[in-house]
């Protein structure tokens, strides 16, 4: 029998026994050949410019927590077992988060939501033989919508957009997509709740609307340009959507909320050059929830994207932001507010597995510094981040 070095680690270890002599008909053994392990370990420095403590900007996760200092973000875990090609493929995906980032990211509807671990997904998947293969996630899954990822090594800068801190993170429900041919594809789903919390529901029982009757919806569609398009082969346009109940986040603690969001991502004619945009729209209804009145809120957030693959081991990367709204990342200020943001990150791959970036970010408030919790208009961060991915 050939055993991966999992397989081979548990079997060792004595915990497959002698399972492994009857390797050829167990189904567990089957199972284990075909899963897949891999993760990360995500540091960094930050280096805020004349600032004290506590008063820069918290775009992201935790920023004011990580300023002028080191810092652990966190620890991915993932196992999982992807979709074969059958018609009738089957699978599952468990990410697992450990460390600061995992405070309060998606707790569960049991906790307090103060632990640093948090599953960040874990859902069956499964395909069913219609037309070119209907594939559902059902469990707890990334959004649907967004330009970057919540796993920081697979976006262009290290630190989050203020695109991304307005977008929802996690969903618990069932989400189906569906690929059309090599251009079109789409998703569409149903969740218990807009904001993230596993196993969360949109109310109380006793309170109407009934929570079995009031879930969020969401859908995506995918368009990558095919080869007739030159240069263009391979970009993307991509167009999505949620709505429903918002349990907390934001401030709004009883309304309905909507995310609307566009984005590209664009080959050039320049080799190793793309070019990204994004658009994201968040709203909120005014409603009357455990006896207060909340205030409807809107946020709009543009943002460019450029990078450059200039060498085999070094990238350079860019992002600028305009967002404008109220409420924009406070939940305290009905006024209206604007917010300048630039990023430069310079990537050098230096070892094996390892992501080494350097980035400045430049952030720039035009009203409503105070209420932003920020100690002056101008806000400047310096950060070392390394990752390594195994």
């Amino acid at each position: 029998m050939k055993m991966n070095k999992w397989t081979a680690a548990l079997a060792s270890a004595g915990v497959l026994g002698g399972v492994t002599a009857q390797a050829e008909e167990s189904p567990v053994m089957t199972a284990l050949a075909s899963t897949t392990i891999s993760g990360y370990v995500d540091v960094s420095a930050h280096w805020n410019l004349d600032r004290n403590r506590g008063a820069v900007p918290n775009f992201g996760k935790g920023e004011v927590n990580k300023s002028d200092g080191f810092n652990l973000n966190v620890v991915d875990l993932t196992i999982s077992k992807p979709l074969d090609e059958s018609q009738w493929a089957a699978g599952y995906t468990a990410e697992l988060w450990f460390g600061p980032d995992a405070v309060g990211y998606n707790p569960t509807a049991y906790g307090d939501g103060n632990e640093s671990f948090a599953v960040k997904q874990a859902y069956v998947e499964l395909r069913a033989p219609a037309g070119n293969g209907l594939d559902f996630k059902v469990g707890v899954f990334d959004t649907i919508i967004g330009y970057e990822y919540a796993n920081n090594n697979l976006n262009p800068n290290y630190t989050r957009s203020w695109g991304w801190t307005i977008e929802p993170t996690q969903h618990t429900g069932v989400l189906m997509s569906y690929e059309f041919n090599e251009v079109l594809s789409a998703s569409a789903g149903i969740a218990n709740t807009f904001n993230a919390g596993i196993n969360t529901r949109a109310h109380a029982s006793t309170v109407e609307p009934k929570k079995e009757s009031d879930k969020t919806v969401m859908g995506a569609l995918s368009v990558t340009l095919p080869e007739s398009t030159g240069f263009l082969e391979g970009s993307t346009l991509y167009v999505g959507s949620v709505y429903g109940f918002d349990a907390g986040t934001q401030g709004i603690s009883g309304g309905n909320r909507v995310n609307y969001y566009a984005g590209a991502t664009f080959n050039l004619p320049v080799d190793g050059l793309s070019l990204g945009l994004a658009w994201d729209y968040a709203g909120a209804e005014p409603s009357i929830f455990g006896g207060g009145a909340i205030d409807g809120y809107h946020q709009n957030v543009f943002g460019v994207y450029l990078s450059h693959q200039t060498t085999e081991k070094l990238s350079l990367h860019a992002r600028g932001e305009f967002a404008k709204g109220n409420l924009i990342y406070t939940q305290t200020d009905a006024s209206e507010g604007e917010i300048w943001s630039a990023v430069g990150t310079i990537q050098y791959d230096l070892w094996d597995n390892v992501l080494s970036r350097l980035e400045v970010r430049y952030d720039n408030a035009e009203d409503g510094v105070a209420s932003l919790g920020w100690s002056k208009r101008d806000e400047v961060l310096v950060a070392l981040n390394l990752i390594y991915n195994f």
